[in-house]
């Protein structure tokens, strides 16, 4: 039975913070109360809630935290733990790594090496030197509802571009975007004087196509544009009905050389996923597998899960075949060689895996006898599945930041009734230090409660079912609510 899990933060908004008795009526003083209990009346009042890393080139870090009027910024050495702090970052933050390698600012996407930039102009794709500043025209064809890497999934749109550079920045995988076939969607809006008429496309259950991509690959050194030698897909992936949930060109990998772009195509109903394999220079696509399910196929929660492993050969595949969502793993020729997690629990994110090592990174939730299931945890495995780890044995729900080389990782865990705490451990799951301990004493002086965690049995007393109770900030136990 698969576990869907739902996170709460401690200081979010409590929808069902203010409650009367039955009897009375509701005050101005009632609303008022409510409202003092929204995010943004509750969260000035939490100290040294939450750490956000701003990674250093040496390995260490650094973050600000809140503390009682005002803020603090704490330099850590991730070696032995050791701390710094200051009033003003600057010199740090000088040195601050970027990890948002391949994103960009704004309507641009950078290479890797952050010598060029991309953007649509008039639905073609455009590069920009960004020394120079010289721009050029990479794909010449692209018209109205017809054009090249534009982001359109109907309910959500934008004008950046969507593509994956390749990891020597000498190509792009993208698309050419069919959507000529589908349904006009109109809103206005309306504010004082002209109000204004906004047009897109967007598929609606009558339309006989949905969106589709023309997979191609861009020689961005030679202008040239490769397509791929398959039919157009639906724009589907395996998170979601849109190809760019996390931000970029979802399900698509290319090999180090950036000599071959391993990719999944789903189907219109989600029921199909296909893993295919493109050369770069020629578009050949070489099926390898494809898993096709009663309900929805997903590759996982919240991120991708299957990785493409060209130097040995390999890949890892996301599954839920035994009803519960696991890894296997796969030759490039599709053969499955073995299961590498199993068990009663739901891996939710793959969040690093080592080839050299053989290991692999995730999170997932309940596995561990007598927690709350909806708890997600850090575990490391081999590709065998022999070794399994967990490496947040703390009891509640763990948030990871795992550094940019893998070593170490910052894990925040909570529970609804718990503040969190902070702390940094190596990749071996080995505590380094602790970052910091959420201070609520402020927010509790002004009478906010937490949710409180119950548990019932299941109508036939097979499941063991979590929930919180909220109750009125003014609580008065003899009273009926």
């Amino acid at each position: 039975m698969r576990r869907y899990a739902l996170f709460l933060v401690l200081y979010g908004p409590l929808w069902c913070c203010s409650a009367v008795a039955q009897s009375q009526t509701v005050t101005v003083d009632d609303y008022a109360r409510a409202e003092s209990r929204l995010t943004y009346r509750t969260a000035p009042l939490v100290d040294r809630g939450a750490v956000l890393a701003n990674w250093l080139p040496d390995g260490n870090f650094w973050y600000r935290t809140l503390i009682p009027g005002g803020s603090e910024y704490v330099l850590i050495n991730t070696k032995d733990g050791s701390r710094k702090t200051a009033i003003n970052p600057d010199a740090w933050a000088k040195e601050t790594r970027s990890v948002q390698r391949g994103r960009g600012v704004g309507l641009t996407v950078a290479s890797p090496d952050g010598k060029r930039v991309v953007f649509i102009r008039d639905w073609n794709l455009w590069m920009r030197d960004s020394l120079t500043k010289k721009e050029t025209q990479l794909t010449s064809d692209g018209v109205r509802d017809f054009g090249y890497a534009t982001d359109n999934a109907g309910w959500r749109k934008s004008d950046r571009p969507i593509v994956l550079w390749s990891p020597d920045s000498k190509k792009i995988a993208t698309y050419r975007q069919d959507q000529r076939h589908v349904s006009d969607m109109y809103l206005v809006v309306t504010k004082v004087g002209e109000p204004k008429l906004q047009a897109w496309k967007y598929p609606i259950p009558e339309d006989e196509e949905v969106i589709k991509l023309h997979r191609v690959i861009i020689d961005v050194e030679q202008a040239t544009v490769v397509p791929l030698n398959i039919p157009p897909d639906p724009r589907r992936g395996t998170l979601c009905d849109d190809i760019s949930c996390s931000g970029g060109f979802d399900d698509n990998e290319w090999s180090p050389d950036g000599y071959k772009l391993a990719f999944v195509s789903s189907s219109r109903d989600h029921k199909v996923a296909r893993l295919r394999i493109a050369d770069a220079a020629t578009g050949v696509v070489t099926e390898i597998m494809e898993e096709s399910v009663q309900t929805q196929y997903e590759s996982g929660r919240g991120a991708v899960n299957w990785r493409y492993l060209p130097a040995s050969r390999e890949f890892i595949w996301y599954s839920e075949r035994d009803d519960w969502g696991h890894l296997y793993l796969y030759d490039d020729k599709g053969k499955l060689k073995n299961q590498i997690t199993k068990g009663n629990f739901v891996v939710n994110r793959v969040l690093r895996v080592d080839a050299k090592n053989r290991m692999i990174y995730f999170e997932a939730q309940g596995r561990e006898p007598g927690r709350d299931p909806y708890f997600s945890h850090l575990y490391s495995i081999d590709f065998a599945g022999k070794t399994l780890k967990l490496l947040t044995p703390e009891d509640g729900a763990h948030r990871i930041q795992l550094s940019p080389d893998g070593s170490y990782f910052i894990d925040t865990y909570s529970k609804p009734d718990v503040p969190p705490t902070i702390v940094l451990r190596n990749i071996k799951g080995k505590l380094i230090s602790t970052l910091e301990q959420c201070d609520i004493s402020r927010l509790r002086q002004t009478g906010w409660k937490p949710p409180v965690p119950f548990t019932v049995k299941s109508r036939d007393g097979r499941w063991d079912l979590y929930g919180l109770m909220y109750t009125p900030s003014n609580l008065v136990a003899a009273d009926k609510y």
